[in-house]
């Protein structure tokens, strides 16, 4: 039986989703608690990364339990919880078909950024929120996410990982990114059908330097749309970040 979870995490105390040497991970700790459930070694394969201190709501990850075990899906759910430290939650839990997978089956996922424009940042607020005492002109704000908006090749906004070549595709599609305002500050939403490394991290930041005038518009335009070799300048935080919501 394959089966689908959906997980919630506070990402500040891992090294991030994926396993790596002397990182304590969310992939790691789900794998742990499924050994102690099906009582041997079982691989879990998520719809994406997430780094260091960033967050989710809605990731999916699959896995297949192993024939002698008879429980259903839903009882899943507890059984991992129970094995899991409380910064990790498995939301639910869903047969799928044979040939399902979270990654290569994903057809496009959302993000969001919140961004704490209080003069002091709260201390329930800490590790969840950039902090942004600096006002931002939000219709400014609107302007520059509407540049990120529809098929571009996103290459100034990802980060390297050391493994580009020169047949890498940096073209992705942006359907909606846009903002909403909070009791404290405001919050980021961005859709599309895939995310380079790094990349919402960096489209976020280009936002709010063109918000604060920091980054003019038209240089902004430059990056999205003539990106060559050029860069964005800033870099968003971890902190901010959530993975809220994987399509297949």
């Amino acid at each position: 039986m394959r089966l689908k979870l959906t997980i919630a995490y506070d990402g500040a105390p891992y090294a991030g989703w994926q396993i790596q040497p002397n990182g304590d991970t969310i992939q790691e700790r789900i794998e742990d608690a499924l050994k102690i459930v099906a009582k041997e070694p079982l691989r879990l394969h998520g719809s994406g990364r997430t780094d260091a201190g960033v967050h989710a709501q809605g990731q999916v990850a699959h896995f297949d339990a192993p024939d002698h075990l008879t429980m259903n899906p839903f009882n899943w759910v507890p059984a991992l919880n129970t094995k899991l430290p409380a910064s990790i939650r498995i939301i639910s839990c869903e047969e799928v078909t044979a040939d399902f997978h979270a990654r290569f089956q994903a057809t496009g996922k959302t993000y969001t950024y919140h961004l704490c424009t209080l003069p002091i940042l709260p201390p329930f607020t800490a590790g969840r929120a950039w902090h942004l005492p600096r006002l931002l002109n939000p219709e400014t704000l609107q302007e520059a996410l509407d540049m990120m908006k529809g098929e571009h090749d996103f290459r100034a906004f990802a980060a390297n990982r050391g493994n580009e070549t020169e047949d890498t595709d940096y073209r992705r599609i942006i359907t909606d990114a846009s903002f909403i305002h909070t009791d404290d500050g405001l919050t980021l939403s961005f859709t599309g059908n895939g995310f380079l490394y790094k990349m919402v991290r960096l489209l976020t930041g280009a936002a709010v330097n063109a918000s604060q005038g920091y980054l003019r518009l038209d240089d902004l335009y430059d990056l999205v749309e003539n990106p060559a070799d050029k860069k964005s300048p800033l870099c968003a935080p971890a902190d901010g970040l959530s993975l809220r919501k994987v399509d297949y």
